[in-house]
């Protein structure tokens, strides 16, 4: 494995790519006994177009989450029940545009990570027990349609989206997870499954050859094809619908903002544009600005405000939100807070303040397993060593933030998603 340390950080790394083109991503942590390990394809949600053996393919809304759920099944075997016996904790998520399955451990790792090998790359999907599965994840969208916070945001998607399928939640709908046959999922995983679209990634005092044998072991060495995504996405940057409104049982109006930006770039350019992103946002309304003071002060917001920048494949966006007496508000404080800032700009050692106020919050999530993993895993699909931050922290100027925040936090580009009491 090819070893890279990272003096600044206080951090290593092993990475290989195997003959059957997974990449393995070992992070070791000397004397800790919990291990963790990641194994991610890159596969979301919003994946549902694609080009696969030379045909190409369109599949249900809600394929990538019905897939995870539907591999924690082997034949005559309970999955989560022979983690639990060997002592180990096992979850999963789909995101937008990644799927992870992961678990910890204090002992048995090496008989855990064959586990997870095995049940993720084995496809079983059984006529019967796809079908009985549709029940069980309507129950789930029906938990997020009660959701505020859920629909929140959802809804916000779908005022800001013309075309990205961003715009349709990740669990579906309950039409159409109904047109999920085990066909597509035999299809969806064919073609996104493929160890070459997959990481394996490790964080803990684990041997790293170890690893990388294990993963031979269950996975051999022939390479797969990999479907091609499809990504008709072009979206203008102005938002279809300004504002939406929807009524639900909460106790005061809860709302998302969001402010369309550009697709972020792969590669160095990605974690470039994300720090500015971030950045952007902590100089207008982080919880040390001027204008969250204000807002704080005279009761437009309080503790439950928050945002920064969400990224996903294809499309990226400022948001921030909580609970508030008038969201429209809030809304039109920070337009005319953006003006104010960027007319009085910000001096030099404010901005190196802020720059080392965030870094430092990234170095700190270091200290987290699961942060390191998930960090390692999404930026590997962006083509970027993650632990190299650092560096694009010292290089961002001021002028990047200024240039960001005179382009995207506009009220063109603005739409606000507001949930009020029935």
């Amino acid at each position: 494995m090819n070893k890279t340390v990272y003096p600044k950080l206080d951090e290593t790394i092993y990475r290989s790519q195997l003959p059957c083109g997974l990449t393995v991503a070992v992070v070791p942590k000397p004397g800790f006994t919990r291990k963790l390990a990641y194994f991610v394809t890159d596969f979301g949600s919003i994946h549902t177009d694609f080009l696969l053996d030379g045909q190409e393919y369109h599949v249900p809304a809600g394929v990538a989450h019905y897939l995870e759920h539907k591999l924690f099944e082997l034949p005559g075997r309970d999955v989560s029940a022979e983690f639990a016996a060997l002592g180990a904790n096992v979850n999963a998520f789909t995101g937008y545009d990644m799927t992870a399955y992961y678990f910890s451990c204090t002992e048995n790792f090496d008989k855990s990570l064959e586990l997870l090998l095995e049940f993720v790359s084995t496809p079983y999907f059984p006529e019967e027990s796809v079908v009985r599965e549709q029940g069980i994840i309507d129950q789930e969208i029906g938990m997020f349609l009660d959701s505020p916070e859920a629909r929140v945001f959802d809804r916000l998607m779908e005022a800001m989206y013309r075309r990205h399928p961003i715009r349709v939640p990740i669990l579906g709908s309950s039409e159409s997870i109904r047109e999920i046959t085990p066909e597509i999922l035999t299809l969806c995983h064919r073609g996104f499954y493929a160890p070459g679209n997959m990481i394996l990634c490790v964080v803990g005092d684990v041997d790293s050859e170890f690893v990388v044998q294990t993963a031979v072991k269950i996975l051999g060495t022939d390479p797969r094809p990999v479907a091609e995504k499809l990504r008709n996405w072009q979206e203008e940057m102005n938002c279809p619908e300004p504002i939406t409104h929807q009524q639900m049982e909460v106790a005061m109006p809860t709302f998302q903002l969001g402010f369309k930006c550009e697709a972020i770039p792969s590669g160095e350019a990605a974690i470039r544009a994300e720090v500015v992103g971030d950045l952007a946002a902590e100089a207008l309304f982080g919880e040390s600005s001027a204008l969250y003071l204000q807002m704080y002060e005279t009761g437009l917001i309080d503790a439950s405000f928050g945002g920064g920048l969400e990224t996903v494949d294809g499309c990226a966006m400022i948001t921030c939100g909580g609970d508030s007496p008038e969201p429209d508000k809030v809304r039109d404080a920070i337009l005319a807070g953006v003006k104010t800032l960027l007319e009085t700009g910000v001096d030099q050692e404010s901005f190196l303040r802020m720059k080392r106020s965030a870094l430092g919050r990234r170095i700190r999530d270091l200290d987290s397993f699961d942060s390191t993993c998930f960090r390692v895993c999404a930026y590997h699909f962006a083509h970027f060593d993650y632990f190299c931050f650092p560096t694009v922290y010292a290089e961002v100027t001021w002028e990047e933030v200024h240039e960001f925040l005179t382009q995207v936090v506009t009220e063109e580009r603005c739409a606000l998603s507001v949930i009020t009491p029935m």
